[in-house]
């Protein structure tokens, strides 16, 4: 039994979504730099809760057929330890590994400050927080962890059951997985270590769990230092 249904767009889309969203304000950013635009810094983070919307619905609108996703797998104590030590190593490991030669371009951060208004600056902190720790660790999960990393072993993803371990799909899938970051060394290292978690687990959910407490500690670890560009 794979603990899958549907085809791979389920699990693509909102990938794709959030991805494209991101596509999108660094096209605006181009555009500024080149001066065919011209943008208040506020349109940059206005992105992020829309980019989180849509990609949230999408996952409710897919949800029936990811039924990787299971509650019962949080049950099994020694797996949820190694799951909450793997998501506090990260966060540590991503916090230190913050070097110049280990980033890929300028990280823009996301500094609700520049709003004055009290209450749009909580309700951006809130959606960031929650985009994060909610909405991310699902939807990355499902495309990097029950997808891609099955996909590399066979075309056929859905026969291949969760947590099959190639020498070729660790490694393709965690170094795509930091270069999807712009910290990418630590975004490799996470790679290896979720990639490991499921691996040991066979848990879609276990990794999730892990991916949402990385997520977690990095947004309070943020909002107590304001080092915004970890966000």
């Amino acid at each position: 039994m794979t603990g899958t249904t549907g085809p791979a767009s389920y699990r693509i889309i909102p990938f794709a979504l959030f991805m494209g969203f991101i596509g999108v304000g660094e096209s605006l950013r181009w555009l500024e730099k080149i001066g065919f635009v011209s943008l208040e810094s506020t349109v940059y983070l206005y992105l992020y809760p829309i980019k989180t919307f849509v990609v949230l619905l999408s996952l409710m609108y897919f949800w029936r057929h990811y039924s990787e996703i299971s509650m019962a797998d949080l049950r099994i104590p020694r797996n949820t330890i190694i799951s909450i030590a793997t998501g506090l190593f990260v966060f540590v490991m991503w916090i230190n590994m913050d070097f110049p030669f280990a980033t890929i371009g300028t990280p823009q951060g996301f500094d609700p400050n520049i709003f004055p208004e009290p209450a749009i600056r909580s309700a951006m902190i809130v959606v960031r927080i929650a985009g994060a720790v909610i909405v991310v660790p699902i939807m990355e999960e499902l495309f990097w962890r029950s997808f891609l990393v099955r996909y590399l072993v066979d075309k056929d993803y859905w026969r291949v059951p969760v947590g099959v371990f190639t020498v070729s799909s660790f490694c393709i899938s965690a170094l795509l997985f930091g270069l999807e970051h712009n910290l990418f060394l630590a975004g490799i290292l996470a790679g290896v270590c979720y990639n490991l978690l499921l691996y040991f687990t066979k848990s879609i959910s276990q990794c999730i769990l892990s991916h949402a407490l990385t997520n977690l500690c990095l947004g309070i670890y943020v909002l107590a230092t304001g080092k915004w560009y970890f966000w």
